[in-house]
């Protein structure tokens, strides 16, 4: 039986340059009012980090475009979401 992270090591990404899909609103909210900082912990990508300042980054290479992000993002609805752009994003080989 195949483990979930050998699943998702066999998925494909075409990365849109210039032209993500996701993307932080206001930066300074994550830094200085959020305390949950939930999208670093619950995006099963692992496409959100954080940074020296307490800042949130994002990478939007290897997004599985669940839209876990922007749910859980609810209180300061501060992530801009959408699927990308046709033919872009990720190309899943198990379904």
């Amino acid at each position: 039986m195949m483990k979930v992270e050998q699943k998702l090591f066999e998925n494909r990404y075409r990365i849109d340059e210039g032209h993500g899909h996701v993307a932080i609103r206001e930066p300074e909210i994550c830094r200085e009012r959020c305390t949950t900082r939930s999208c670093t912990w619950c995006c099963p990508a692992g496409c959100y980090g954080t940074d020296e300042d307490g800042g949130v980054v994002l990478s939007n290479d290897g997004c599985l475009e669940c839209g876990t992000c922007r749910l859980l993002c609810d209180e300061f609805d501060n992530i801009d979401w959408s699927y990308p752009r046709g033919g872009y994003g990720v190309l899943y080989k198990f379904g």
